[in-house]
């Protein structure tokens, strides 16, 4: 079968930008992203120049970092993981309305420090175009840190990246969203690590329960659990079952967002800023 034009473009740009470094450190979340930016570093630097970091931060998922850690295997990648001190900076866990860009300023001076073992190397991160069209404060730490996007600066959008992630057998071409634990504290409320633990349990409860994609926003003594629309029938029926574990995690109160799974819901609170 002839391989598509669109993605034979896609692939040279690729290559092209590759030949542009020296070597890389990507900041490597387990998501569909940074894994095709990584995997791509692998495959045009080789093994020794390019290399997988990932923070183990408390509002990273242990699912995702075990995923990222067998994603590396799998491929061969070599990964050095690392412990970022966000959680213990009051501009990150007082949860501003900036906060990820207190998070990517702790994750980015790490990385920093990191080039220091690698002369000539650059920061990569798996940012494409459709990111630039949304809420991101963490785009300017990575600006003042020169921070490199190879997927956005060679035009791939969210759809381009899981298609070229397919293009090359990635396991994770389509690994829903994961976006870090603290996205579902309401700005304006203490991210601890206690939050960051309930909100973990009680998606993993809804991963075992057959939901592929789910959040749970913690609004203090409330668990507001979002599913995709679709979904919604199914998790009514398992609704009281729920309840009943929920609150072995000390969450007094389950409800279910009527409107469904939309990503960044806690963000319309601040749409007139953004």
């Amino acid at each position: 079968m002839q391989e598509n034009p669109k993605v034979q473009d896609q692939i040279a740009r690729i290559a092209n930008w590759f030949t542009q470094i020296e070597g890389s450190i990507t900041a490597f979340s387990g998501g569909v992203d940074s894994a095709l930016v990584i995997y791509l570093a692998r495959q045009h630097l080789g093994k020794g120049l390019a290399i997988a970091c990932i923070s183990d931060s408390p509002s990273l998922k242990r699912s995702d970092l075990q995923e990222a850690i067998e994603f590396c295997q799998v491929h061969d990648i070599s990964l050095e993981i690392i412990k970022t001190k966000e959680l213990e900076d009051e501009a990150y866990y007082s949860n501003p309305v900036n906060r990820c860009y207190a998070c990517k300023s702790h994750l980015y001076n790490d990385l920093s420090e990191q080039l220091k073992r690698y002369p000539g190397f650059v920061v990569l991160n798996g940012t494409n175009q459709d990111d630039f069209g949304d809420y991101r404060p963490g785009l300017q730490a990575a600006q003042q840190n020169a921070v490199r996007s190879p997927l956005a600066e060679c035009g791939l959008n969210k759809d381009a990246v899981r298609s070229l992630a397919r293009h090359f057998g990635l396991k994770v071409w389509d690994k829903p969203a994961s976006p870090c634990l603290s996205s579902r504290i309401p700005y304006g409320q203490i991210v601890t690590r206690e939050k960051l633990s309930q909100i973990e349990q009680a998606e993993s409860e809804l991963t075992r329960l057959g939901f592929k994609t789910a959040r749970v926003r913690h609004f203090g003594s409330e668990a507001r659990v979002e599913v995709p629309s679709a979904d919604l029938p199914k998790l009514e029926g398992l609704l009281q079952a729920l309840r009943l574990h929920y609150k072995e995690l000390g969450f007094s109160q389950t409800t279910i967002d009527q409107e469904g799974l939309v990503s960044g819901k806690l963000n319309r609170a601040i749409r007139p800023l953004t």
